[in-house]
């Protein structure tokens, strides 16, 4: 397979380019240093070897590793985006090696005390005598998804240098804004022209999901009076209370620090305010339908309950569906989870089917006409300054696209 130091060389120089992404943006990239990335990811295509390379207006990549094979055989794609979440800065990555990890804690950063340890995060332990790459605990380290860029270009250079290996035709995408909920937004699955694709977007190695919550965002706005605090009495009304008491009258434990599995929560995540006017900002996420609008409607009747108690219109909810759950997609052709799922065995690796909690480019590209199952990248701590990377996890996620390939040109 591909060369460990190659892996690692091509990694790093993904992860050292600023690619965050902006919710405030109305362009597509959110953030003009995205194209930055994605220019050279579209030379790289053509120095490997890759057909059809093209990047479109909005950063959209494509290419093609034509069919060496002469028989009919479905066109399928492997997808994943190089933007990275606005929850934890990604400028000035500092990667660090951690060559045959020992099972210790690791010190990301001595000056500032930072250490990402399996007493907390005992995912850790399952790596031991491997090779990690961590952050220096100042920012976050952009496996999501660099490292599923990172895989899927390995394992299109490994095909091209090994022509021995059978497959039919295999289109690859990257996608900006993905974490921003617009990865899939323009993305041309006409010009795609593949039959079912996989995003590789997943977190522990054998990971391999085809269900994902149903998501909305909600934006609350409450409306206060300000009046000079020393003649307010009856006068002044202080929407950070009124935000309080909407806040606090939420179910207090569907929450995402307090559910698991299937189960949905309110997550709020942004509050800004002052007397006069105080903004939250929700996702609301569940996997079952009928939950997940159930979600809304208690948010809806909650401000309507409020208003009525003031006696004005206080409190404004504006709730916007973003994605939903793939599943009710991928069952019609579950041959595609089935051909994945041998593609990790014939690696060694134990599937772990398993809902995502969250979302991919694969839900929403599902509901555009492209099934999209999801499959580790290997990373783990997504979004924040513990972000890791175990390079075994990624050799095996290169093993598992390759194997895909030669699968579905057999069957």
């Amino acid at each position: 397979m591909i060369e460990k130091q190659h892996l690692i060389d091509r990694f790093v120089s993904y992860i050292t380019v600023d690619t965050e992404s902006d919710p405030n943006s109305d362009t597509t990239p959110s953030t003009e240093k995205q194209w930055n990335l994605a220019n050279a990811l579209a030379e790289e295509l053509k120095e490997i070897g890759m057909e059809d390379v093209s990047i479109d207006d909005n950063a959209y990549i494509m290419a093609t590793l034509p069919s060496n094979v002469d028989h009919d055989v479905p066109v399928i794609g492997f997808v994943s985006h190089f933007d990275t979440s606005p929850d934890f800065t990604a400028a000035n990555v500092k990667p660090q090696i951690i060559e045959n990890y020992d099972g210790k804690d690791i010190m990301l950063n001595e000056a500032e005390g930072i250490v990402l340890s399996p007493s907390y995060f005992d995912d850790l332990l399952m790596y031991k005598g491997q090779t990690l790459i961590t952050t220096d605990g100042t920012t976050l380290l952009g496996a999501d998804d660099k490292a599923g860029i990172a895989e899927i270009i390995s394992a299109m250079e490994y095909l091209i240098n090994h022509p021995e290996i059978k497959h039919g035709k295999i289109r690859v995408g990257f996608t900006p804004d993905e974490e921003i909920g617009r990865g899939a937004h323009k993305f041309d699955v006409e010009k795609f022209g593949a039959a079912w694709a996989y995003t590789m977007d997943g977190s522990q190695v054998g990971e391999l999901e085809y269900e994902n919550f149903n998501a909305a965002g909600a934006e609350v706005k409450v409306k206060g009076k300000i009046v000079h605090p020393g003649y307010a009495k009856g006068k002044m009304v202080n929407s950070q209370y009124i935000a309080t008491q909407f806040i606090n009258s939420l179910p207090k434990m569907e929450t995402p620090e307090h559910t698991e599995g299937r189960e949905g929560f309110f997550h709020l995540h942004h509050v800004s305010g002052l007397v006069e006017e105080t903004k939250l900002s929700y996702i609301i996420r569940d996997h079952d339908k009928g939950h997940f609008e159930a979600r809304k409607e208690v948010m809806i009747k909650l401000a309507n309950e409020l208003n009525s108690q003031y006696g004005s219109e206080v409190i404004e909810v504006e709730i916007k569906d973003q994605y939903f759950n793939m599943r009710e997609k991928i069952e019609p052709v579950m041959h595609i989870v089935d051909i994945a799922e041998e593609a990790m065995k014939q690696a060694g690796i134990k599937p772990l089917i398993k809902p995502i909690r969250g979302g991919t480019d694969g839900s929403q590209l599902s509901f555009m006409g492209l099934p999209c199952p999801n499959i580790f990248a290997g990373g783990h701590n997504f979004h924040g300054r513990y972000e890791y990377v175990p390079v075994e996890s990624m050799q095996k996620a290169i093993e598992v696209i390759v194997n895909i390939a030669q699968l579905t040109a057999k069957q």
